[in-house]
């Protein structure tokens, strides 16, 4: 079965990350559909470490790029440095040149700063003096970003906020699962000893699979009719758009890959809608992010196919 990759790195990712399976598959799933992924939550209840058991179990070149307010783009991007001997400027590139990034509390830097990952996120590629350059296949991007109502955070835009395929929260683990972690080894020591479980050429296969999943026509009605009620709610500022609705499918689709179905079902979409939708809609009036309450009613709003 296609499948069975992603259940490996699953299966591994577990042992470290306890009691957040959940959460884990929702990652996968962001990757096996292309996209980025943004971990919102309060410190240190592993965010930072989602992203390394990634890299590390399916072998991805990491980089981890601490955001700061005094961070500029050049120290994501790259920068051109003057070569005296071939009397012509070479370009070196920056930590976005990486499979994996780690945007490590990316709402500590400024909107400038931040601005420096859309064409990256976006088109895979980073334009610098007038010059194009590709970046490396897969490229994901994981950001983490502490609540917007803590001290020394800049919001991220709507533009930010849209090149990210879904969102999560990893929120505080279960009494079972929070002895665990106290009781056992150190998590990044146990991440250490960890062997890849996956090939990045695995994912690639992955991401085909995840593709060539079916979606039935009914289905996209469905989806259609989630669209238009974000559109028409008074609730709302404004509605989901159509890469939004892209994404909703190729999440959909890789869900129901990790489920082991060629097919998409209307729980595909429902499971993933949420971390789909939630980071881009907001309320009309204060713009306040939607509430989670407000998702389930627009589920609920939505007859099923």
């Amino acid at each position: 079965m296609p499948h069975r990759p992603a259940l490996r790195v699953l299966e591994a990712a577990n042992h470290i990350i306890l009691g957040k399976d959940q959460e884990l598959r929702l990652a996968l799933a962001c990757l096996i559909a292309r996209g980025h992924l943004l971990i919102e939550d309060v410190p240190g209840v592993g965010k930072t470490t989602l992203a390394h058991v990634i890299a590390r179990l399916i072998g991805l070149q990491f980089q981890r790029i601490q955001f700061t307010s005094d961070l500029l783009p050049a120290d994501i991007i790259g920068v051109s440095v003057f070569d005296r001997e071939a009397g012509s400027f070479r370009f070196h590139q920056g930590p976005i040149f990486a499979q994996l990034i780690l945007a490590d509390e990316i709402n500590r830097a400024t909107p400038k700063t931040q601005s420096a990952l859309l064409e990256a996120m976006e088109e895979r590629q980073v334009t610098a003096d007038n010059t194009t350059f590709p970046l490396p296949s897969p490229f994901f991007v994981i950001a983490t970003q502490n609540p917007s109502h803590q001290v020394g955070t800049f919001p991220l835009p709507e533009s930010q906020l849209d090149r990210f395929l879904m969102r999560i929260r990893l929120g505080f683990p279960d009494r079972a699962a929070e002895r665990a972690l106290l009781m056992g080894e150190d998590r990044r020591e146990l991440l250490e000893r960890q062997d890849p479980a996956i090939h990045p050429d695995d994912l690639l296969a992955l991401q085909r699979a995840a593709a060539n999943v079916v979606v039935a026509e009914r289905l996209i009605d469905y989806v259609q009719a989630l669209l238009a009620s974000t559109r028409q709610s008074n609730e709302l500022a404004a509605g989901l758009s159509p890469r939004a609705g892209l994404g909703l499918l190729a999440a959909a689709r890789a869900w129901a890959l990790l489920d082991g179905r060629e097919h998409v079902l209307p729980e595909d979409v429902q499971t993933v809608f949420p971390h789909i939708a939630g980071h881009r809609l907001h309320h009309a009036g204060d713009g306040r992010p939607v509430s989670t309450e407000s998702l389930t009613r627009i589920l609920h709003g939505v007859a099923l196919p």
